[in-house]
Parts: C-alpha cells; structure tokens; sequence
C-alpha cells in the first residue's frame, strides 16, 4: 500500500458516503483515476481502458479493470484479491464488443440492479476517460439502473487535505523548487528547446535525495520568443534564440500530488514593456497572497488582483488561480474551485491552489504563479524561489 493509513482512507470513504447522501447518491462508479487513488491508493497507467471502482452506499469497494492491471492492484490499492476483478484481454480493443459488457455483467453480481431500482447511481460524466461508447454499453446492459452524473462529488471532498496531505506536497514543492532551477539554469541561446525540455523532464523524474520524482500530469510549458503571448504551448527542436522571453510552467510531483510553478526568463536585455509588466505582476501577488485567509470568497481574490491591474490599465480575463492535489494527464487541476469573479465558493483552510497571474502580448509573455496552502492564519507558500524577471 502507499503513503496513507488504512484509517485516512476509510475516512476519506466515509466522506464520500456522506456527500452521497446529501446528494441522494446509492452508489457511485468512479472512473476519474485521480479519485481512484484518492479512495484506494490504485496507481497505474491503465486509465486509458476502461476501469472504475465500484462504491455503494454501504458494504465493500471494490476495483474493475483489465485483467493484467486487476491482477497489479495489490502493490498499490488498499484492496485485497477479492475486491478486485478484471475483464478477460479479449475484450479489449474489439469492433463487436466491448468490456463495459462484462462490467455491467459484474456489477449485476455486486448489487447494482439492486442499488440502481431504488436510488441513484452516480458516474462522473465530464471526465476525462469515461468514453461515451463505455457509457452508452453500461446504460444498455444495466436497464434497471437509474444513473446520474455524480459531478465532481469526490473533487469536491478532496479540496480540504489532510495534515499528512499537506506533508506529501511540501515534498512535491521541494521537486518543483529543484525543477524549476534546473530550467532556468538549463534555457541559454543556442541551446536547442528540446534539449532544456529534457533536463527539465530529468529533474522532475530524479527529484531530491528526500523524495523521488514521479510523472506530471502535465509537460513543461515554455513558449518562447512571440510564441510566448501564448500560454500552454510545449518546446520545439528550435535552438533557443537571443534577445527573447520564455515563460516556464513545471510541476513537481510526489506520489500523485503536484505543486506547479511557473517563472519567466529573458536571454537578453528584456522589452520596457516586460520589466513593467513583470512589477506590475509582482505587486499583484504580493497584493493577492496577503488577501488569502480562510472565511474570504474565491471571487476576493480575484479582485485583489485586479484592484491592482486596473491601476496600470492592464486585465486578464482568465482565472488566477485554481484548486490543485493529485493529478493524472492531462491535467493536475482539481475542477472545482477557482480563483475569479464568478466564483463565491468560501475558501477554508486545507485548500491548496495554484495561483496563476498571467499577461500575454503579442511579442512577449509574463508568467508568475506560486503553489499555496490555505491555514488557519492565511496562507503559506508551498516554495520559496524569488518572485521575479529573470534575466539571463
């Protein structure tokens, strides 16, 4: 089993149960993967076929995958043998059936039929690796059973983490802190994109002799040069040109919990209109990071920032920042709460964000953004790199 107690994860079940039944759930499927390692420690690459773990209302849980990954849950899922089943390997990758079949012929002998006659039974229906043919094949071959999308009910128990949550990310943001020093080292001219990338990919993987690397839901990010007024765009075989910018975003990751950074580098003396945006941008955190406490809104935050930005005639329509924890590609955000106007969610303490300010022009970019931790006196910094331009 992996970094949790037994004791964590039955609270975190018994959480979810709660939120069940407020929300009129029986039973779950769940099939987001971040879910279920948050609900039983299953950690592989398998989510690209069709899995979920069986949740009812009361009694076991239990894991159905593939049949070569059902048999590999053991070294990672509180789950023993016999809560964990797998569809045969002819089922997979088939024109005239699929395994969604033997699942619904599976949870026909755990109860849902049962569950599914009398109450709801959640699916996660805005994620990712739920595919519409797995959906529609479960409808069809489970008749009796009243399904209905279930939302984000498990984000949303996980956006307070526990103390020993906390302990897991702070070794994320020791990666993140190595990481993201590595890539500032790494970018100089004529260095080709793909060879920075591939230091950053190292360091990410190696991490710090007191936690070990893993994979990031998401690649480094570091657009270049005019590509820069553009975020999320990746590298290139291009050498790495002078007299430019390039906005960098990484993450470190430490058993599924990521800590994302992002930090902007100029090789060369940096456009007037960067430096002064890079202030501007600085004074804003500064601004937004002092607001944070528990008891505020999302929204305030956002208005912090813009108390700020409006100042210098500069916005920035997008969101400033969002709820962040366990991640698997291809995201690492949590989908639930954000940092911006529309938002009235309360934050509490245990919420842990990414807080993103980003402006992006036509020749250039600015990216500064800090990993937080929501406490009962404010706020902390999961990292503790300078907040600034760095010229090169």
């Amino acid at each position: 089993m992996g970094l949790f107690s037994q004791e964590e994860y039955n609270y975190r079940i018994a959480e979810v149960r709660a939120s069940m039944v407020e929300k009129g759930f029986s039973a779950l499927l769940v099939t987001d993967p971040c879910n279920l390692y948050y609900l039983t420690g299953y950690d592989a690459w398998s989510f690209y076929m069709p899995q979920c773990v069986y949740l009812p209302i009361e009694g076991d849980i239990y894991f159905i995958g593939r049949e070569m990954d059902a048999k590999g849950a053991g070294y990672t899922c509180f789950l023993d043998d016999n809560h964990c089943f797998g569809y045969p390997e002819p089922l997979v990758h088939r024109s005239d059936t699929h395994p969604a079949e033997w699942i619904a012929n599976k949870l026909k002998e755990l109860g849902i039929l049962q569950i599914g006659a009398t109450g709801k039974v959640g699916m996660e229906l805005d994620e990712d690796f739920l595919t519409p043919r797995t959906y529609l094949t479960l409808v069809e071959k489970l008749p009796g059973v009243r399904f209905a999308d279930s939302q984000e009910l498990i984000n949303w128990v996980r956006v307070r983490k526990s103390d020993h949550e906390i302990e897991v990310m702070k070794k994320a943001a020791a990666v993140t802190e190595h990481t993201m020093l590595t890539a500032i080292d790494a970018i100089r001219p004529g260095r080709r994109q793909c060879d920075i990338a591939a230091d950053i990919v190292k360091a990410q993987t190696e991490g710090t002799p007191e936690a070990g690397g893993d994979y990031p839901a998401i690649v480094p990010m570091m657009p270049t040069g005019k590509a820069a007024g553009t975020p999320h765009l990746t590298w290139s075989e291009d050498p790495m040109p002078d007299q430019v910018s390039s906005t960098i975003e990484l993450t470190g990751v430490y058993h599924r919990y990521h800590v994302p950074m992002a930090r902007t580098v100029s090789l060369g003396k940096p456009d007037p209109d960067l430096q002064r945006v890079a202030q501007i941008v600085g004074e804003g955190m500064d601004v937004a990071l002092s607001t944070i406490r528990p008891g505020i809104l999302a929204r305030d935050v956002e208005l912090a920032w813009r108390s700020v930005t409006s100042k210098y005639g500069l916005s920035k329509p997008s969101r400033i920042g969002y709820s962040i924890g366990i991640g698997y590609p291809p995201d690492w955000g949590e989908h639930t709460v954000s940092l911006r106007l529309e938002d009235e969610n309360v934050l509490q303490s245990g919420m842990t964000f990414h807080l993103i300010l980003g402006i992006w022009d036509k020749q250039w970019g600015y990216e500064l953004s800090e990993a937080i931790h929501v406490t009962e006196n404010g706020v902390e910094r999961f990292t503790h790199l300078p907040q600034q331009l760095t010229i090169k």
